[in-house]
């Protein structure tokens, strides 16, 4: 009879603790950081609204160049700041993409993006004379990283890690979320995704890669849905943010070779990588590439995985796509 009571009190305690367990509720934070939104889905007990906040911060503080006070604002004022890990790990990043992409990402391109109006300043189209000149102080490799320190080759160099901050934000949250046993979350900011486990329905997440379309009112139409869980995934693109200068539209994203705005087809590209601030610069490196070079990168790197929309030469919208990237479509 004994034994049977403790069976059932073992049931009872198994029943009890896994009810427990499936009830835990998600918890939805949003607010806004870099510029932009942000909006983080995960499975909790417990709010971590002000953890959550305080990585956020934490990001800003080094990465922000709209942050008077932070980390990269202090280096391209030439002033003695000591680093933190985030922008150490950051910097070894963005120099590891650059070197792979040929020099197509560069977190130093931030004067030639001001100059054509993309950055803080508003700008008027440059002649060739001006964009030659700062081409002699911008380059990834005209900046290193020794004895904890930035070191310019020029003081006139610059800064901006705007192409892959965000996605280093989805990151850290991510990673602050694990540390505190969190297992299924959606992490999302301006766009860029890092994902694990499993939403309230029990499935993968979904997220939708929107339709290349200039007007701001159609910002809801998608090109495709995909369900994606244990990665990240960030989009780059051109149809947007664009500027006319004495009646010419003129692209954001400046090629660091050239130091013009790229003129390509490629309208977006979408990576799915294990990082999302690798998934993040990569994404914009294959915007300066343009399609050839960009698949050409992404068969010798079967770890990622991209999605390309481009307009034809008779300008009607036209997909490609990597092999396994079919896999991720809902």
């Amino acid at each position: 009879m004994k034994s049977w009571k403790l069976i059932f009190l073992l049931f009872l305690v198994a029943g009890t603790a896994y009810i427990l367990t499936t009830n835990v509720p998600y918890q939805t934070e949003e607010g806004r950081i870099f510029g932009t939104t942000y909006r983080i889905t995960y499975k909790a007990k417990k709010s971590y609204a002000e953890e959550i906040k305080n990585t956020l911060q934490a990001v800003d503080n080094s990465l922000s160049p709209f942050n008077k006070s932070s980390i990269i604002s202090k280096i391209n004022n030439n002033e003695e700041v000591a680093l933190d890990n985030m922008f150490t790990y950051v910097y070894n990043m963005a120099q590891g993409v650059s070197e792979a992409t040929d020099g197509a990402f560069d977190i130093t391109v931030a004067p030639l993006v001001n100059a054509w109006g993309f950055g803080f300043k508003q700008g008027i189209e440059p002649d060739s004379a001006t964009i030659e000149e700062m081409k002699t102080y911008t380059g990834y490799r005209k900046i290193s990283l020794k004895d904890g320190k930035i070191v310019k080759e020029h003081p006139q160099t610059m800064l901006n890690c705007s192409a892959i901050a965000k996605g280093y934000g989805c990151d850290a949250v991510a990673s602050m979320l694990r540390s505190n046993g969190i297992e299924d979350y959606m992490v999302e900011i301006g766009g860029e995704v890092a994902l694990k486990g499993k939403n309230s329905k029990d499935t993968r997440w979904t997220i939708g890669v929107n339709k290349p379309v200039e007007d701001a009112r159609q910002t809801n139409e998608l090109q495709t849905v995909l369900q994606l869980t244990d990665c990240s995934m960030a989009t780059s693109g051109n149809y947007r943010n664009y500027r006319f200068i004495d009646g010419k539209k003129y692209s954001h994203t400046i090629d660091p070779h050239s130091g013009y705005p790229v003129t390509h087809t490629l309208l977006s590209a979408t990576v799915i990588a294990k990082e999302c601030a690798y998934a993040d610069a990569l994404a914009t490196a294959f915007m300066v590439m343009g399609l050839e070079k960009a698949m050409q990168f992404c068969e010798q790197h079967p770890e990622i995985e991209a999605y390309f929309i481009y307009s034809d030469e008779a300008g009607k919208m036209q997909t490609r796509e990597t092999k396994g990237f079919k896999k991720y479509k809902k």
